[in-house]
């Protein structure tokens, strides 16, 4: 694989966006699954799939459109959320709802045949272009240099966020900025694991990283090494047995939190038969 690495500039552009994802997912997917926005960045995912039916049907960039989408999405969840009203989980659903929904139609209402959006909804890391790669890098850097610029604020945000709101961090501007952020990195794991699979490479290594540290720098960085390791080992898989390159990525990072999972579990029920002994 090696050899066809050097030779083939799709292989090339491969890597390279599975090195971009697996920092993004690193970075942010830590602070998702601490500040237990899962569920809400499964309704961002999927409501990004109207902008890339916009995109097709307009005639620009479909992924400049899941990032308007996407962006619009966060921003109208976090205001909702604050002003209350309606339940968060139900807004999630229509929002998510509504985006598939939408990106139907636009794709309905296209002249001629449909375009493939299976790179789109299921991830295809082999297909991405070099105006995708400066796309994703130009967020990465974002997401990044937010992150680390703002790190105390956040680190007091995830612990207690009445008290970061006391020390006077702003928490509401921070949440947004949160939703926005990971947004960003919705858009950027899309064209690897696409729209449906995107939670599982957002989740999987930050929950794997749970087993290896309780410090929030060392997780993200563990969460980093995790996401290299399930992208490179998945697009290898991907390219040795021509299996999906997505549905690769994402078996391999949803088997290796099981193993985890197992072997904590089986570790609890060792340390508890011992100290029934003792």
């Amino acid at each position: 694989m090696i050899h066809a690495i050097a030779e083939y500039e799709f292989l090339q552009n491969a890597i390279c966006a599975g090195i971009l994802s697996s920092i993004v997912c690193g970075i942010m997917g830590v602070i998702i699954v601490e500040k237990k926005l899962v569920m809400m960045s499964g309704g961002i995912a999927h409501t990004s799939y109207g902008g890339v039916g916009l995109g097709y049907l307009a005639g620009f960039e479909p992924i400049l459109g899941a990032f308007a989408f996407a962006v619009g999405a966060a921003l109208s969840l976090g205001w909702i959320k604050r002003k209350g009203g309606a339940r968060s989980d139900v807004i999630i659903a229509m929002l998510w709802s509504l985006g598939m929904a939408l990106g139907i139609l636009f794709i309905s209402l296209m002249k001629g045949y449909p375009p493939d959006l299976t790179s789109y909804l299921f991830g295809n890391i082999l297909s991405v272009t070099k105006s995708d790669l400066y796309l994703m890098f130009g967020l990465t850097v974002i997401v990044v240099f937010i992150v680390i610029a703002l790190f105390n604020d956040w680190k007091a945000y995830l612990f207690d966020e009445e008290f970061a709101s006391i020390i006077g961090i702003r928490t509401a501007l921070l949440e947004y900025l949160l939703l926005v952020l990971a947004a960003m990195t919705i858009v950027v794991l899309i064209r690897v694991v696409g729209i449906i699979l995107v939670l599982s490479l957002l989740t999987a290594p930050a929950a794997v990283s749970e087993n290896f540290s309780d410090r929030l720098k060392n997780r993200m960085i563990y969460a980093t090494i995790f996401g290299n390791i399930f992208c490179f080992a998945g697009l290898w898989i991907s390219y040795a047995t021509n299996m999906a390159s997505g549905a690769s990525i994402v078996i391999l990072s949803v088997l290796c939190y099981l193993l985890c999972y197992g072997i904590r579990f089986m570790k609890k029920k060792i340390q508890a038969g011992r100290l029934e002994k003792a």
